[in-house]
């Protein structure tokens, strides 16, 4: 009813006080190691935040909150106080979209990388082994992609006219592990993904190759309220985010 939304919406407005009320209480509390993220489905981004919850001191109170999600959920996490911290992915073909988003949530950003996406699929993939990669023989294949990509301000039926193109096979998932054992135990399949850390590509028995004519760019950034202040573990963990980028951001892939 009417009634009952309006309800839900001031509770949603009473829980998100709640808790910065108690971000400002963990602030004060030397003991106690509080931090909270909205991240997209990206595996150097997973990478960085779990060495740095594993640098964290076990003995010391812990209030850790992570949450994979696609952007717009990330940008309305940071902007009604849900997330300190979160990190929007976007096509660079859509950047205004998003300034303009971010920019009327009074969100701050700052650019972590610009990268193009890689073919991502099983070492058993058909194609595993080619010399070269293009489009057209990925369309004969089953493309898994993330069902829940939004741009603000662009319609729905706009975007997935857009995003899809020619593909007419795909699989839609809505987080990483149900990617990953789709691509291992199904090798017809195959993603579109920012560079994976080699550790991952090992343990799924996967392989990541350049394509010709994947000519779109992406990029993540860093979004966070204006006037907020970084935090000694937000700090740390930005220090762990760009290590990890780094790591798969100078590698040459074929």
């Amino acid at each position: 009813t009417k009634k009952g939304m309006a309800f839900l919406e001031y509770a949603k407005n009473v829980l998100v006080q709640i808790g910065k009320m108690e971000a400002l209480a963990a602030e004060d509390n030397a003991s106690r190691q509080y931090f909270n993220l909205a991240i997209p489905r990206g595996s150097y981004i997973a990478n960085g935040v779990t060495r740095f919850v594993a640098a964290l001191d076990p003995q010391k109170e812990m209030d850790v909150n992570i949450k994979e999600t696609n952007s717009m959920d990330a940008i309305a996490g940071v902007s009604e106080g849900t997330f300190n911290l979160g990190i929007v992915r976007y096509q660079s073909d859509y950047e205004k979209y998003f300034l303009d988003y971010m920019e009327d949530k009074n969100l701050c950003q700052d650019l972590i990388w610009e990268f193009e996406h890689l073919a991502l699929f099983s070492k058993k993939h058909p194609l595993a082994q080619a010399p070269e990669l293009n489009r057209e023989q990925m369309e004969a294949y089953v493309e898994i992609v993330h069902g829940d990509t939004a741009v603000p301000y662009l319609p729905a039926q706009d975007l997935r006219r857009c995003e899809r193109g020619k593909e007419k096979h795909r699989i839609c998932v809505y987080e990483r592990g149900s990617q990953f054992d789709m691509l291992t135990d199904i090798p017809w399949t195959y993603m579109w993904v920012s560079p994976i850390p080699d550790a991952l590509l090992e343990r799924y028995g996967l392989v990541q190759r350049r394509c010709a004519g994947q000519t779109a760019r992406y990029k993540d950034v860093l979004i966070y309220p204006r006037e907020y202040k970084f935090t000694e573990l937000d700090k740390k963990f930005v220090d762990q985010l760009y290590a990890s980028k780094n790591e798969v951001a100078f590698r040459e892939y074929r």
